[in-house]
This record gives C-alpha cells, sequence and structure tokens, in this order.
C-alpha cells in the first residue's frame, strides 16, 4: 500500500507546501489503490481523467502560493452530490445514465478550493439504509473483516466511510439523514462529523428528507473534519434553508483544552440491550473528558424514547414527496410500454422497475402518512414530537451543557446479509444513537474510541450546541488524544 494514500489531509497538506509531494504524485497514488480495491466496492465511478486534471491545476495553484489547506487533496464523492457531466445515481436504478448538467455546491466549494475528485462513491438507494445493502450498484465492504466474514461498512455512507478507512482516498464527503455519515464512521474507525443544519448548502444534493439532510466531511482525524468542514461551509443563497452566518476557522478551534467543559451524560441513551462493551467504552470517554478537565454531569433528554418513531414518520413522508419527481418523464430511466400503455401505466412500471424494495417501503409509509384522515395523527403528531426532542436538547444546553457524550452505534458492524431478511425495525434501530440529532438539526460527530472483543472499531458521538462546531471540534479532539486509536484495517482485498 502506498505511504502516500495513508496521509491525512494536515499531514497531505504540509507536504504539498514544502513541495516534499505533489498533488499529482499524491492523486496518483490514490487511483492506484482503487484499482486494487474492486472488493470493496466503494467506488462506482471513477474519474482517473478528471483528477490528474484537477491535480495538475492543483499544483500550479500551489507552487503560485495557494493557501487553501485543501488545495490539491484527492477525495471521494457520496454520489448522493451531482456533480457536472459524471454520473450522479443514488445508488439507484432509476437514475440510471444521468449525469447533471451543473455542480452542487458543496463539491463546487471544494473544486475552487482546489480538490481533486477521484470518483463516486458507493451508497444506500437515495440514502435510504443503515447496510450499503439497498444499492443498485451492490453493497460496499468494510475493510475491516473477522473470521473471513464480509461486514457491513455500515450507511447510507458506506463507500464514503470504507475508501476512507482502507486508505482509497484522502477523506470523502457524505450525508446524513439519520446517521449516515456518524453510524458508518463509526463501523469502519474514522471520524464523522454532521454539521448543523444549515451549516452546509444542500442545493445540487439529491434529496432524501429535506427538513433532515445535511452534508458532512468524512475523514482520518478531527483536525481533517475541522479543515474540510471550512471548505465545505457557508451561505447558499440558492438554498433557502442555508444560514447566512460566517465560516470560523474551525481548525483553529481545536486548542486541545477543553477545562471547564460541561459534557452531558443522557440517562436516555442507557438502552436495554446495548452491549457491556459499549456501555464501559462510554463510561471510559466520560473519564477521558474529565481527566482532560471537564466536568461530567447526568442530563435527561426525555423525549428520546419517540425519537425513532418519529423521524421514521417524518423522513418517509418527506421523501415521498422529493422522490415524486422521479416520473420517467424529465429525466433518469423510463420504463418500456406497451402498445396502449397510457401516463399512469408509464409512472407505475418506471418506478416499480426503478425504485429498490427499501425505497418502495419508505415512499409507501411516507404516502400514508401524509394521506387524507392520516395526516393528524401520524404526520402532524411527529412533527409535534420532534419540537419536543429538540426543546430537551435546548433546556439541557441552557442548563450550561457544552456538549452530550453519548455512543455512536448500538454495536460494533455487523456481517452483510445479516438484518436485511428479518423486520426492517431491526435494521432502523441502528439510528438510535443519532436521530435525535436531526430532528433536533444540531452538529453531531462520531470520533473512534476503541475496539470490541473481536476487534472491530467503535465510535463514541458528541453532539453539540447549535452553530458551534468549533467548540465540539476542540472537545472532539480532545477525546481522540485521550483515546489514541490508531488501529487499521488489515489488508485483504
Amino acid at each position: 500500500m502506498s505511504e502516500l494514500t495513508k496521509l491525512t489531509i494536515a499531514e497531505a497538506r504540509d507536504k504539498l507546501r514544502s513541495g516534499d509531494v505533489t498533488s499529482t504524485e499524491l492523486t496518483q497514488a490514490c487511483l492506484d489503490e482503487i484499482e486494487k480495491a474492486d472488493a470493496l466496492g466503494a467506488f462506482v465511478h471513477k474519474t482517473p481523467e478528471i483528477a490528474l486534471k484537477q491535480a495538475a491545476a492543483a499544483d500550479a495553484r500551489i507552487q503560485g502560493g495557494a493557501e487553501n489547506p485543501m488545495c490539491g487533496i484527492p477525495l471521494g464523492i457520496k454520489d448522493l452530490f451531482c456533480t457536472q457531466g459524471v454520473p450522479s445515481q443514488a445508488a439507484s436504478n432509476i437514475l440510471d445514465g444521468f449525469k447533471p448538467e451543473y455542480e452542487s455546491t458543496v463539491t463546487t466549494q471544494l473544486w475552487q478550493a482546489g480538490s481533486v475528485m477521484l470518483g463516486k462513491l458507493n451508497m444506500d438507494e437515495f440514502a435510504m439504509g443503515s447496510s450499503n445493502e439497498t444499492s443498485t450498484y451492490g453493497n460496499a465492504v468494510n475493510p475491516w473483516k473477522v473470521d473471513d466474514r464480509a461486514l457491513t461498512p455500515g450507511g447510507s455512507s458506506g463507500g464514503s466511510a470504507s475508501a476512507v478507512a482502507a486508505d482509497l482516498c484522502l477523506a470523502a464527503t457524505g450525508t446524513d439523514t439519520g446517521g449516515s455519515i456518524r453510524q458508518p464512521a463509526a463501523f469502519t474507525g474514522i471520524t464523522g462529523l454532521k454539521p448543523t443544519y444549515g451549516r452546509v448548502s444542500r442545493w445540487g444534493i439529491i434529496a432524501f428528507a429535506s427538513s433532515l439532510d445535511q452534508a458532512g466531511p468524512m475523514t482520518k482525524s478531527v483536525r481533517d473534519a475541522a479543515i474540510m468542514l471550512g471548505a465545505m461551509a457557508g451561505h447558499d443563497p440558492k438554498d433557502s434553508t442555508s444560514a447566512d452566518l460566517p465560516v470560523p476557522d474551525f481548525e483553529a478551534a481545536i486548542t486541545g483544552d477543553i477545562r471547564g467543559k460541561k459534557i452531558g451524560i443522557p440517562k436516555e441513551y442507557r438502552i436495554d440491550g446495548t452491549p457491556a462493551e459499549i456501555e464501559k467504552l462510554w463510561a471510559e470517554g466520560a473519564e477521558m473528558l474529565r481527566d482532560a478537565g471537564a466536568e461530567i454531569v447526568d442530563i435527561s433528554l426525555p423525549h428520546t424514547k419517540y425519537a425513532l418513531p418519529t423521524y421514521y414518520v417524518i423522513a418517509p413522508a418527506e421523501a415521498s414527496s422529493n422522490l415524486a419527481r422521479y416520473d420517467g418523464v424529465r429525466f433518469g430511466r423510463r420504463a418500456k410500454l406497451a402498445q396502449g400503455d397510457g401516463i399512469t401505466e408509464m409512472y407505475e412500471k418506471t418506478r416499480a422497475e426503478g425504485f429498490g424494495a427499501e425505497v418502495q417501503r419508505r415512499v409507501m409509509i411516507g404516502t400514508y402518512v401524509l394521506s387524507a384522515g392520516f395526516y393528524d395523527a401520524y404526520y402532524n403528531r411527529a412533527r409535534k414530537v420532534r419540537a419536543l426532542i429538540k426543546r430537551d436538547f435546548d433546556q439541557a444546553f441552557e442548563a450550561g451543557v457544552d456538549a452530550i457524550l453519548t455512543p455512536a452505534t448500538p454495536s460494533a458492524a455487523f456481517g452483510l446479509g445479516e438484518m436485511t431478511d428479518a423486520d426492517p425495525v431491526q435494521m432502523y434501530l441502528n439510528d438510535v444513537f443519532t436521530v435525535t440529532v436531526n430532528l433536533a438539526g444540531l452538529p453531531g460527530i462520531s470520533v473512534p474510541t476503541g475496539l470490541d472483543a473481536k476487534g472491530l472499531p467503535l465510535g463514541l458521538q458528541l453532539i453539540g450546541r447549535p452553530w458551534e462546531e468549533g467548540d465540539l471540534l476542540n472537545i472532539a479532539g480532545s477525546l481522540e488524544t485521550a483515546a489514541g486509536f490508531v488501529a487499521k484495517p488489515g489488508r485483504w482485498w
């Protein structure tokens, strides 16, 4: 494995500026590793020509004194981001052949910063899934392995997590609607940051649930997450939910000093059936932060128990509305029609062929909860409960809590195929610790902090105050330093 691809963004930035390495060399090393790693299923559309052209341009900028820390950094891009002239399918059959004529705001900003696109990354179809098994491309695989058993990298940003953990790229973009950055990050031993809702533009990101979706970085370290977020964030007039706020220097916020910070431990996150090793890791994480000078306090978030059912009403409802545009008329796949078929048959056949089973399930649930006679009983009630969940967090922060520490996932990575044939609710339970953050619109980060008994990575989650990603990253950096997690998956692919 090339030593260059193991670099963090911060390390690569320093080497690029000093002239020890060029972006072209760094990019070629990543492209070489990607070619050797097809067994992981992480990259679904490779763009070597674009990558090398962008790398050459980045080298010229660096020689000219470019200061942006993302200049020359090779990235993987989740297939949910529209990239001009490059297939952008949201891992769905219904968008087969779709090549946007425009670029998402996030990727536009990354290219303006001088970053390099290696290709598009695998994911769950329309970001609906927790294991990357609903993808039309086939599942991505976790580079961590136990007993020759193929494990999930998590979802929906499974390809992003797998690629970063396997050192195929220096970092990747992800999106998080109910945990889709933080859960795969925890499963693969990397760092995943979901920013405050509105911190990063959603324009040009294929929508799942518009009031919950948020893009963020998936990286090898907390510092890298801070650097990459700086390039991704910012106000976008094309996104009505984008916050018109300045983008602070997130990296500068990582001082290592968290003395006097108050860290909340919510009692409602102590769930029956949580493995003892996750409970132990959670307690150890709290102790690490205490040793770093933080004050650990018990808090209550009383409406937490309603979060999963609330999420699985609101998210499918918004999905059923967003996915109504895929009808075979304007773009994407259109089913072959029989003689005499009309527009209704075209809709039915196109959607039946184009949408996978999980997407169909969620669209039907969403349509049901929005239907006449059920709107108030389900959707409107869920909206009210969502407000109560947000109020719980508001009250905790008003009481002086700076961040909240919880497990990131209820288990380590599970085997591919283990949950797909079971009750879908069992799969949905993977989001039990993460959905509250999306419902409340808060920033959250998963930090790798240990290994389970089988040697698989486990992560802890920190939840921050709205718009205080800098403070959250500083606390996460202290946790990362104390945990000293340096384990990497063994090379088998």
